[in-house]
């Protein structure tokens, strides 16, 4: 392995992909065990190599220089060979302060919380100070290496302004977790959580919910691919080649969510978009039909509603889990807050509006069999269709309209 990404479980890291974009060297990921971590230094087998959870720490020893900034955080994540010698660096640092100029968030002479006491919540602390943050506290459920419990944390200090989140809690495939409950903290002014798959943690959402600046990591570690590879090549990477990097692939791992009216023409908008666009489709009813083995109304009428909309959680659930895929709900999927709260972590909801005079085919709509209950759902729905969409498409009768509507918006 020339250049690379070393930790524990890496299955799902963005990395490779970062750095294809940000730079022409190959790039690898390599699981690591604590009890191989000293051979593989000892080998000195690469030219350089990122360090991620839970060696950022722990690494530091194995190397024979360590960046002043480095070594005072007491974290390395980047790690360069210079002719046999191992140079340790905090390019994570640069990334979150980048992360706070995104957001939007000042911490100025603010008080700040850190989630977590592993190698990123040092780094976060560092960020937060040299971005003038009157008071940074560490958190942790054990309360160890003066860290405060959670319980302190709600109980002492509940005029905490900024909360940063650097627990891998909520991360894929676990994305229900959340570390704590941002209603214990009523002063808020920024949240930030590291975690970049999904998109946006139950902690961004709570945080967003409440109009509080919020912002996940995916930035973060575009951002600090770039200073690593700039140490890499030992030459700067440009900056808007790390802006249009982060851009493409958000849009390659964001989900395009369709939601909206039964018959509005979701599954068949989705899917010729899906096709043009060259994306899964998925359509969360057509998926429900073939689990049953049996059409919705005729389910509908033995079970009942309560039951399909257990199972047509768990449906969402499972999508919700994807990335970089086009998904087609059922007319009622977001009447419930959690399938909305689900959808959002990945994906962008994009609401087909149509007309019930103007949906041509009503029949097995168990909710909507006639047009009469057609327009009584969707008086009964308005509100909530565009409150819970990021974009709207007023659907016209021109299908290929429909779809090139619906492509321009997974381009932006």
């Amino acid at each position: 392995m020339k250049y690379g990404l070393i930790g524990e479980k890496l299955g799902h890291s963005f990395s490779p992909e970062i750095h294809a974009a940000l730079a022409p060297y190959p790039y690898e990921l390599c699981e690591v065990r604590r009890e191989e971590l000293e051979d593989f230094f000892r080998r000195r087998d690469f030219c350089g190599v990122n360090v991620t959870i839970p060696y950022k720490a722990t690494v530091i020893p194995l190397l024979d220089e360590v960046d002043p900034g480095a070594a005072e955080i007491g974290a390395v994540n980047t790690v360069v060979n210079r002719g046999g010698r191992l140079c340790g660096y905090n390019t994570d640092l640069a990334g979150m302060a980048a992360l706070f100029t995104r957001a939007g968030i000042s911490l100025s002479g603010k008080k700040a919380l850190s989630l977590g006491t592993g190698g990123t919540s040092r780094t976060a602390a560092a960020a937060a100070r040299l971005a003038g943050a009157r008071e940074i506290l560490k958190v942790s459920r054990t309360g160890r290496e003066g860290a405060l419990t959670y319980e302190d944390a709600v109980s002492l200090h509940a005029d905490a302004q900024i909360l940063i989140n650097t627990t891998p809690c909520g991360m894929f495939p676990d994305t229900d977790g959340t570390p704590i409950d941002l209603a214990a903290f009523p002063r808020l002014e920024g949240v930030i959580d590291v975690i970049y798959n999904p998109l946006r943690t139950r902690l961004i959402l709570a945080a967003k919910e409440r109009g509080i600046p919020a912002a996940g990591g995916l930035y973060m570690l575009v951002m600090q691919a770039r200073e690593a590879a700039s140490l890499f090549l030992g030459e700067e990477i440009p900056q808007k080649k790390a802006e249009n990097a982060y851009r493409a692939l958000l849009k390659k791992k964001e989900n395009l969510v369709l939601t909206g009216m039964p018959g509005a023409g979701k599954s068949t908008i989705g899917r010729l978009t899906a096709r043009r666009l060259g994306l899964p489709f998925y359509d969360t009813d057509a998926i429900f039909v073939r689990r049953a083995g049996r059409s919705i109304p005729s389910y509908f009428e033995e079970f009942g509603e309560a039951a399909f909309r257990r199972e047509e959680k768990e449906i969402v659930r499972e999508l919700s889990l994807l990335s970089g895929a086009v998904i087609a709900t059922g007319g009622g999927a977001v009447l419930d807050p959690e399938n909305v709260r689900r959808l959002r972590q990945n994906g962008r909801i994009v609401l087909i509006d149509r007309k019930p005079s103007e949906i041509p085919n009503i029949s097995g709509r168990p909710l909507a069999r006639d047009r009469t209950m057609l327009e009584a759902r969707y008086r009964e729905r308005f509100a909530l269709y565009h409150k819970t969409a990021d974009e709207v498409i007023r659907a016209v009768p021109n299908l290929q309209k429909n779809i090139e509507r619906l492509t321009e918006i997974a381009k932006r």
